[in-house]
């Protein structure tokens, strides 16, 4: 059950109609046309189909189907009266048109004929037919027409071809059948021409007679002459041949004679001939014998030859074997080292790629770490900057004094750094007068140029800040002071 509601759920249900559906078109819309006939197939294009000796398929309830006769039709053209020819002569003709449907203007044909019977078509064209030989008749001579009846044939097809091909029609032929007159014309020609016949018969006859006899005659004496020279002929013949066979007499007698000496010249020449041929063959007997043993001796060296050649062939065969083997051996090991070499050279090649890779990452970093610490020293700068400007407007704010507390704070650090190099000294030895004096100068005066350098750097001249600083504390001492001693000599006279 489960298979069935599956079966014919909504897809499968579409997939089994759709073939059924394709299967009834086939059965019922499939169609074949024989060669003779044209099937139509319209409906849905904008043209139809047209069928000829082959098959094709219709879809039922949206295309129809329509035929067309295509074989040849026999149409009987007959004049219903007398028709006057050219001389005026009444007459009335029975022909035959053969016609079929020009493939070129099938359009015409289906326009006109479409699904009508042969009977049909042969009424719709017996009119025109006949037209066109009526024409034809008023326009030939009763004995033209009579004498030559395929040119009016033609004639008649070639004057209904343009109204056929309006059609859709091609005339294959037209051939007259019989003609008939009002008088009796037709017949009389042929008595006449029976007559004449006639005469030309018997005229012809009596020449014929004439010339047989004539020719009878003339056989007869060609016949005695003939027989004359022939008999004649035949004696000179035999006469001829009995000299020639009195000839061939004499000559057979010389001949016969010679023959009989040559007869025995020739016995005692054939026997010296046979003497000479067996002395000879025992010659080449012997000659034969001898070459046999030179035959039999090179033979048996050939042999030896062989076998050696054979022996070294084998041994140089086995020499070029082993060398293909070394050689084959050599190249194995060549590829095998070509391709080691490869490989180490590829390995070779993937480290120094990735030692390349390797650098330039290690160079980024270097470079990141370099822009990194550039943008902090950068950063530290701009801080130290910004320190230095705040220190130097709160020293600007602070006045000498600052400054000078900032000289006594870096005042110790300047000495130790002069006497610095004295750490390392481990004894001094002076000599003469004022020596120590001179090296204490010395070390004063190291740190009296720090004082000048700081002054040519800065523009800031310690010595006389300092002077200045004391200065104006000792006479702030002094006006101290002495304000204390105006107080006092102030407060001693009051009290006086």
């Amino acid at each position: 059950m489960e298979f069935l509601r599956n079966l014919l759920s909504g897809p499968t249900i579409g997939i089994i109609i759709g073939i059924i559906a394709i299967v009834v078109i086939c059965l019922t819309g499939y169609l074949k046309a024989p060669p003779d006939t044209a099937i139509i197939i319209s409906g849905l294009g904008k043209k139809p189909r047209i069928l000829v000796g082959k098959a094709g398929l219709r879809i039922p309830f949206f295309e129809r189907i329509d035929r067309l006769i295509l074989k040849q039709i026999s149409i009987d053209i007959k004049t219903d009266d007398f028709i006057p020819t050219k001389d005026f002569i009444n007459i009335k003709v029975d022909a035959v048109a053969k016609v079929h449907v020009d493939m070129s203007k099938i359009d015409l044909a289906m326009t006109n004929f479409l699904n009508k019977t042969e009977e049909e078509i042969i009424a719709d064209l017996q009119d025109t037919l006949q037209g066109n030989m009526r024409e034809i008749i008023g326009t030939m001579y009763l004995k033209e027409i009579c004498n030559d009846r395929n040119s009016f044939g033609n004639k008649v097809k070639d004057s209904a071809s343009p109204d056929m091909s309006s059609l859709g029609i091609e005339i294959l032929s037209c051939n007259i059948q019989s003609i008939t007159d009002r008088n009796n014309l037709i017949e009389d020609m042929g008595m006449d021409n029976t007559s004449k016949i006639k005469k030309d018969a018997a005229i012809a006859k009596a020449e014929s007679e004439r010339d047989i006899a004539i020719a009878e005659s003339a056989a007869k004496k060609a016949a005695n002459d003939a027989r004359v020279e022939s008999e004649t002929q035949i004696a000179e013949k035999n006469n001829e041949l009995a000299i020639k066979q009195s000839q061939l007499q004499i000559e057979s007698d010389v001949k016969r004679a010679e023959a009989d000496s040559a007869y025995k010249i020739q016995a005692q020449e054939q026997r010296k001939t046979i003497e000479v041929k067996s002395v000879n063959a025992d010659i080449a007997r012997q000659e034969r014998q001898e070459e046999l043993k030179r035959v039999e001796a090179r033979v048996t060296e050939q042999a030896l030859d062989a076998q050696i050649r054979k022996k070294a062939d084998a041994e140089k065969y086995a020499q070029e074997k082993k060398a293909e083997v070394e050689l084959f051996q050599r190249q194995k090991d060549a590829e095998a080292k070509a391709y080691e070499t490869a490989k180490e050279a590829e390995a070779l090649r993937v480290k120094a790629e990735a030692e390349k890779y390797a650098a330039e990452q290690k160079a980024k970093g270097i470079r990141l770490i370099g822009e990194a610490e550039a943008a902090s020293i950068k950063a530290k700068g701009i801080a130290e900057a910004e320190g230095i400007d705040k220190k130097a407007e709160a020293m600007k704010k602070m006045g000498e004094a600052s400054v000078l507390e900032m000289f006594f704070n870096a005042y110790p650090q300047i000495m130790a750094a002069a006497a610095k190099p004295l750490e390392n000294v481990d004894k001094i030895t002076m000599y003469g007068d004022g020596n120590s004096t001179k090296l204490i100068g010395d070390i004063v005066n190291s740190t009296t140029q720090v004082m000048e350098g700081v002054k040519k750097s800065t523009g800031i001249d310690l010595s006389a800040v300092l002077a200045g600083f004391l200065g104006g504390k000792l006479a702030d001492s002094n006006d101290a002071k002495n304000g204390t001693d105006d107080a006092t000599t102030s407060d001693v006279v009051d009290n006086q």
